[in-house]
């Protein structure tokens, strides 16, 4: 989970820097593609001494949900150009910040879309995640900005693709949703990319190819942390995203941090936190309950 935090926080990186001579939409397409040649060569690794190895790969990655990745995919096209929009545009604490508000939407379109009940505790959190949201956008002060509104559009759609990815795993393996969410977003990334093309110079390449590089090296540790470990235990280790791209910002781009901020992003942190504490311990329950419904006590 810390590699992973600090991948995420590397490649937020290396998009602000390529911002500076880079349309979003054209880096959105490099990250993409640079990291789905990545992937490519870590999903077929497995598979290059077998017999038939472009049978076995396509067995490996073969679904039958086709048309909800096409919908996942463009959900998640226009979350990622908002959240890479809004780290080249806004202060990099800034709108890392927003970005862990995901988790408070998440929890209201879990209910809206899966059904899932919410007690008092995580709507406390999630009242507090919007409260931290309020006091980094600051609507109608001298210090709203209206690009932080993109950041919150950002996370909002991050959330609507979660509960999606949620629902295509009851069916698909995660290599499976990986491969083909990168492999559609090729594509979705290229069209409009075409209408603004600039073509890279010089050191712009080096940061384009390391922001695919990182972002999909992030996502594939983050996956794997993930199923090794709890999400309650593990959360608190990628709110280190935070300081590491604060300090990035001053220390590259002489960004200064504002105390309202401060205080925003830790009550998102501790609300993103709590929310994934708790379904940690529902989840565990649900487990306990299947298990001892499975194996029933002797009589």
């Amino acid at each position: 989970m810390l590699a992973s935090t600090f991948g995420f926080g590397l490649m937020a990186i290396f998009i602000r820097l390529a911002s500076a001579s880079m349309p979003t939409w054209e880096i959105a397409f490099f990250r993409v593609l640079f990291g789905f040649l990545l992937l490519l060569a870590l999903l077929a690794w497995p598979v290059r001494a077998q017999a038939q190895p472009l049978h076995a790969f396509l067995a490996r990655v073969r679904t039958t949900q086709l048309p909800r990745y096409v919908v996942r995919c463009a959900i998640g096209v226009a979350a990622m150009f908002c959240g890479f929009w809004a780290i080249a545009h806004l202060p990099l604490a800034q709108a890392i910040s927003l970005n862990y508000s995901s988790p408070v939407f998440v929890t209201i379109a879990a209910i809206l879309m899966l059904g899932e009940r919410v007690r008092v505790r995580r709507w406390a959190a999630v009242v507090g995640g919007f409260i931290g949201v309020l006091m980094i956008v600051r609507p109608g002060s001298h210090a709203f900005s209206p690009g932080s509104l993109v950041a919150v559009a950002s996370a909002m759609l991050s959330a609507l693709v979660a509960i999606q990815i949620k629902q295509l795993s009851a069916a698909d393996k995660a290599d499976t949703i990986v491969f083909w969410t990168y492999a559609l977003w090729v594509p979705m990334t290229l069209l409009p990319t075409l209408w603004v093309w600039q073509t890279p110079h010089g050191i712009t390449w080096l940061w384009l190819l390391l922001a695919g590089v990182m972002g999909t090296a992030g996502q594939l540790l983050w996956t794997r942390a993930l199923k090794l470990g709890e999400v309650s235990a593990l959360t608190p280790i990628s709110f280190t995203q935070l300081p590491v791209v604060t300090f990035a910002g001053w220390l590259l781009f002489d960004e200064v941090v504002d105390t309202p901020t401060m205080i925003g992003a830790g009550i998102i942190l501790a609300s993103a936190f709590y929310i994934a504490h708790r379904e940690s311990v529902l989840a565990r329950r649900a487990a306990s309950k299947a298990l001892s419904k499975s194996n029933p006590p002797v009589v």
